[in-house]
């Protein structure tokens, strides 16, 4: 049993939440204000940060002392959003949140996953009809160890984790964000993800 705190309540964080509980971890969620994020923080081996992220950054520096030493697990997306409110661009080309949050937080063990998926499959990689892939990118083998666990005991099987290696690859993985408009749009709200076939 591992001691989670799960940064952001809404659809992404709550699906994440109940998975892990029901996988038989101490989970805790935590919304936006400050107070009640440090406390969650404080007391967790591992945190998952699903805040919107075009203000990940923000909320997570102000919690360097309590991320002190943790593993921050990232699978938000930092993305400007168009007029229908998917992602038309984003917000750090050239690098990736990953890296501007290990870069704020070099205390922190940053492992970017679960980010090139609908949320649903985050949690229940099984539904899809071919492999889905999922990726590890940071700069910690002992964290990314922890969080490829994590992983199967959410469904996910060994031979679809992929580690790409350090932080810098999350710059790719997050760029995936810019196929969702488009699948959205041309297959509608259906549970999908990467899938890297060999």
């Amino acid at each position: 049993m591992t001691t989670i705190a799960v940064l952001g309540n809404g659809r992404v964080g709550g699906n994440l939440a109940n998975a892990l509980t029901q996988a038989g971890h101490e989970v805790t969620v935590a919304g936006r204000a400050p107070g009640t994020a440090a406390a969650a923080v404080r007391t967790a081996q591992i945190v998952i940060n699903a805040t919107p992220g075009d203000g990940s950054l923000d909320r997570l520096a102000a919690l360097r002392e309590e991320l002190r030493g943790k593993i921050l697990v990232d699978v938000s997306n930092a993305t400007v959003d168009g007029p229908d409110g998917l992602p038309a661009d984003l917000l750090y080309p050239g690098s990736s949140l990953a890296e501007q949050l290990q870069e704020a937080l070099p205390e922190t063990r940053v492992v970017k996953t679960l980010n090139t998926m609908l949320f649903p499959v985050m949690t229940a990689p099984a539904v899809l009809t071919q492999a889905p892939s999922v990726f590890l990118s940071g700069e910690d083998p002992e964290a990314k160890q922890a969080v490829r666990e994590l992983l199967v005991g959410l469904g996910w099987r060994e031979e679809w984790i992929t580690d790409l290696g350090g932080i810098r690859t999350a710059r790719a993985t997050e760029a995936a964000i810019l196929f969702v408009p488009h699948v959205i749009r041309s297959r509608g709200f259906v549970p999908f993800a990467i899938s890297v076939a060999v």
